[in-house]
This record gives structure tokens, sequence and C-alpha cells, in this order.
């Protein structure tokens, strides 16, 4: 049953996201010499504000003859992406030169505009046979040592320079002419005529390969340099810590056995000491135990998501400018796992004994959606203030609620039902005793904040290498293609949550303290707190966004992510902890 649900959601994700990567929607990619060949222009907008992008015809350049809208997949729309016909003629194999797209009289409102984007650094996104290409609109000329002095152009003569194998188009790129440059510095009406020149060249590179180019950005021998000492910094990190910490622990495990095997053969009037002390309470229930299991549930569809995701950018899915396959798949795959997060949840729930089944399954439909779906709201009013194509129609949003009522939903339900009839019983090798013991009182450094403090670092530590490149992927327009080197920080990072969270729980028994069950879950997510934390770092020092919407979306959807990352790394903690627990407290006999 388990294979067949993996099967189809394998299949459901690759036939959403469109995995042949060379295969158009509406042709075969194969052109006969003047056939009209499809060039879309996408958005524009500021450089340094990838989030806050606008159509491309909301300035005021020149309009095609017939505008023409694509159709565009759920993900393309979530990506932002509103594909229009463009004004310019790149028919195949046809050369032109300084071809007038038009004339235009520009008003001062209009010269306005094109002064506000050069000054915010905007650029061009285009498609042209489904490949990307951008430019700049205009430059500053900064010669003067005032603002007040810049001068603004407005580049007028763009070249279009595309290479061809046979029948196929296999390479474009485009340059705009510093010498055709219409001025915008003064507030006045300006003629502006509108040119390109297109020229075409032969080359041998396959069309199966004409994407690669996109990629080896990233594969570049000094970032791939970086990558691997990364990866080392992080192996040897952790090898280190890691063993340090499993010889201390085995160590100590090893005489506390000895000790408390000598113990029970020695006088019984003896007091215990220690973690065995507290065996009649360490596996009483934690308070809260809806939403502890609640949290299990959404953590371990999120865990769930998460590897799915990597599977599919190994096997190849998410190849640069895939328009919108990442948040394809993010949003079906979310939608199919759903079940998990009910499973889990209600299982866990009638394990701890507990009754209302039904509020802890809304609990746990709401506990990660809830937040997102609320920041969404407040981030698409932005996106619609600021009329960028970040606003996602009301059509979209059906779409999604469609199916979060249709399938999210009903497979949470599905879930919920069958954790709950599952009858598992909690498995805990000591009994528990009626009444808690008292914990002793406890230095500062015991307490669940620096304990938090401490367990976050090292597994933040193994990633933050890495982070920046991922920030600079999704925050920017760098591209991130080396998803092996990725999986391998996302074990690495796997591994220390869970060790550091077991090392800690051990001290924690060790002082008699038996509250574990919420600390440990609270230890092992702290690293999404800490990575919030870098994006303070990365926005203020590392990138140049501005302005209240880049901001708000940064932000916004950032803690979106770090709370994800919260639930399922605090999940994955829990999890090894209570392996660590039942282990150590099975060795000894417990009365």
């Amino acid at each position: 049953m388990e294979r067949t649900i993996l099967a189809v959601l394998v299949i459901a994700t690759l036939v959403v996201c469109g995995f042949d990567p060379v295969r158009s929607d509406a042709s075969d990619h194969r052109y006969k010499e003047g056939e009209q060949v499809p060039l879309y222009a996408n958005k524009v907008g500021p450089f340094h504000n990838p989030s806050e992008t606008y159509r491309y015809f909301d300035l005021p350049f020149c309009l095609p003859d017939h505008l023409k809208e694509k159709k565009e997949a759920l993900g393309e729309v979530l990506n932002g992406d509103r594909l229009v016909s463009a004004p310019y003629q790149l028919d195949f194999l046809r050369d032109k030169d300084s071809e007038v797209v038009c004339k235009k009289k520009l008003t001062k409102e209009e010269v306005a505009r094109f002064r506000s984007a050069v000054k915010k650094d905007y650029y061009f996104q285009m498609y042209y046979d489904d490949l990307p290409i951008w430019g700049f609109i205009g430059k500053v000329d900064k010669e003067g040592k005032e603002p007040s002095e810049y001068k603004y152009y407005l580049f007028k003569h763009i070249h279009f320079d595309i290479s061809y194998n046979k029948d196929r188009v296999i390479e474009i790129n485009v340059r705009t002419d510093p010498n055709t440059l219409a001025d915008l510095t003064e507030d006045q009406e300006v003629e502006v005529e509108f040119l390109y020149t297109v020229k075409w060249k032969e080359t041998n590179i396959p069309f199966e390969k004409r994407m690669d180019k996109y990629s080896q950005s990233s594969s570049l021998p000094h970032h791939l340099e970086i990558h691997w000492f990364s990866i080392i910094n992080s192996c040897v990190t952790v090898l280190l810590l890691t063993g340090f910490l499993a010889t201390i622990l085995m160590r100590v495990l090893k005489n506390d056995f000895v000790k408390y095997a000598h113990d029970e053969e020695a006088a019984e009037d003896q007091e215990e000491t220690g973690w065995k002390y507290i065996h009649g309470d360490v596996f009483r229930y934690p308070k809260y135990k809806s939403l502890f299991a609640a949290s299990l549930g959404s953590g371990s569809q999120l865990f769930t998501l998460t590897v799915f995701i990597f599977l599919l950018a190994l096997v190849g899915v998410f190849y640069p400018y895939n328009r919108g396959a990442l948040f394809t798949a993010l949003v079906v795959i979310y939608a199919l796992t759903s079940g998990i997060a009910g499973y889990t949840a209600a299982s866990f729930y009638c394990q701890l004994e507990g009754t209302n089944w039904v509020r802890n399954l809304l609990l746990t439909g709401c506990l990660f959606c809830g937040p997102l779906f609320l920041m969404f709201c407040f981030l698409n009013t932005v996106a619609i203030a600021y009329t960028a194509t970040a606003a996602l129609p009301f059509g979209t949003i059906v779409v999604i609620v469609l199916i979060w009522t249709l399938v999210t939903s009903p497979l949470l339900v599905l879930g919920g039902i069958a954790g709950k009839n599952s009858k598992a019983e909690f498995q805990a090798p000591c009994r528990t005793t009626k009444y808690p013991r008292e914990i002793p009182p406890l230095p500062w450094y015991r307490g669940a904040i620096p304990q938090m403090a401490m367990a976050g670092f090292l597994p933040f530590s193994a990633i933050y290498i890495e982070l920046y490149y991922i920030f600079a992927s999704v925050w920017g327009h760098r591209i991130y293609t080396i998803y092996s080197i990725l999986f391998i920080v996302f074990i690495i990072l796997l591994i220390v949550t869970a060790f550091i969270t077991v090392a800690l729980t051990y001290f924690q028994l060790a002082a008699e303290d038996h509250e574990w069950w919420w600390r440990s879950f609270l230890c092992g997510g702290s690293t999404g707190l800490f990575i919030y934390a870098y994006c303070l770092y990365y926005y203020f020092a590392r990138s140049d966004m501005s302005g209240f919407m880049q901001t708000s979306f940064f932000f916004g959807y950032m803690a979106c992510i770090c709370y994800g990352f919260f639930l399922m790394l605090g999940t994955v903690g829990f999890r090894a902890a209570l392996l660590f627990v039942r282990h150590i407290y099975r060795s000894i006999k417990c009365e």
C-alpha cells in the first residue's frame, strides 16, 4: 500500500512539473526558414528586488499589433510569470538590421516612469522558444558628483544574437547598443525610435544540451571548490563533534550501567541518583499533548515533502528556467502528503491517551497552513497595492483553495482515521508513577532557551556556507543546480540535529529533569531560528534589497520557511531522543 502511494506521488508530480526538459507545450521546437518563433515578454523590475516584478507593458514600450497572453501553469503564476507576446519579430534564420519597432513620442509622465525605472536598475526578461533572455532597459551616467547631476538614458536599440543547429534554436543572447540612447534626464516630452537587430549564426551544440549553459554557472571550478570546501568543513566538524560526543556518551553510559548494576546487587537502602532515579517520570506524557502530536504530524509531513523535492531535484526535474516547476511540485506534494500528517498526529495523540482526536486533526491541518495562509493574505495584499506580478489572480487563488478543500483536507481526515484505528500503544520500558517527582533547582544554562541556543548552533554551523548560495538563488539571480551537494548537506544537518538533541537530552535526564519531551522538540527545531537570524545578516550585509514590498516578502516568506524547518527538525530531534531514552531505560531494570 505504502509503495503504491509513493509511486502515485512520484508519477503525479512528474506529470504536473513537466519532466521532459526540452519539450515545449506549444511546439516541437523545429522551424522552417522564415517561420515565426514564439517570443514572449515576461516581466520588468528592479534588479536587486527579485520579488518586485511588474508586467512588461506596465512601462510604455511599443505594443505589438496583436497582444496575446500565454496560458500559464499553476507554478508559473506562483512564480510571478506573466507572459505576453513581444513587439519584436524574430523569424527563423532571417537577419534584420536596425529594424524599426515603432516611433513614439513619450509624454512627461511616460518619461518620468522610464526615468524612475532606470534609476532603480530595472531589467526585462523574455522567453524566445522557451530560452530565457534578459537585459537592462537603460543606464545611469554618474559623471556628476551629486545625484542631482546624474543623467538617465533609455536604451533604444536591442541586438539579438541567435545560434541555431539545423532546424532548431540553440542559444540566444541579447545586448543593448550603448551608443543609441534616449536622454530622460529632463522633465519634457521625448521622441524615441525603438530599433532591433537580429543576427543568426550556426553552432554544433546539440538541442538536448542547449540548457547546459544556464546550469554551468553554478558548476564553475571556483564555485565547486567553495561547495566542496563547505561540505568537507561540515563533515570534519560533524565527525569531530559527534565522535567526541559519542565517546563521552558511550563512556558515561557504560559507567552508568555498571554503577546501576552494582547498586542493584548492593544494599537496597542506597539512594538512587542520576537518570535512573527518574525512571518513574521519564515516560510521563507531556503537557499540551494535542499540540505536541500536531507538531509531530506537521513535521513528519514537511520532512516527507523535503525528501520528495530532493528526489525530483536529483532526477533532473528542476533544471534552470523550468518555469514554476518547484512551486508546482511544492503545492502538489504538500497536498498529497497531508495524509502522513493526519496519520502521525492522530496515532501519536491516541498513544498519549488523548480523547478529542477530531480537534487534534483540525489543529494539525492548521498548524503550518494557518500561519502560511495569513502571511500569504498580507503579502498578496501588498503585491496588489504595488500592482506587481507577485499578486496572484483570483482564479489561481480559487485553484489553490480547491486543492486544499478537495485533496489536502480529505487526505488529512483519512490519515487521521487510519491513525486513530491503528490501536498502537506507547512503548514505555518503565511504569510511570502516580505523582511526578519534583525537579531539583538547576543552573541557568540548563534552561530551555540556553539549551536551544546550544542545540541550534551546531547544525547551523554545518550548513551556513551553503545557505548563502541558496539565498542568492532564491532571493537573487544566481542559478543553483548542484542538488547532490545540497542533499549531502541536508543529510549532515539531520545527523547533527539528531545527535546534539540526544546528547542534550542525556544531560537533562542526568540532572534529574524529566520534562524532556518538549525540550527535545524545541532543541531540534532551534536551527530554524538560527536560519531566520541569518536572514537578517543576509538582508543587511549581503544583499541590496530595498523597499517595503521586497522587505515584507523576504522576511514574511522566510519566516514561514524557517517555521517549517523548526517543525521538521523538531520532529527529527524528538524521534532521535525518544529512541535513545527507550534504549537506555530498556537496558536497566526498572522497578
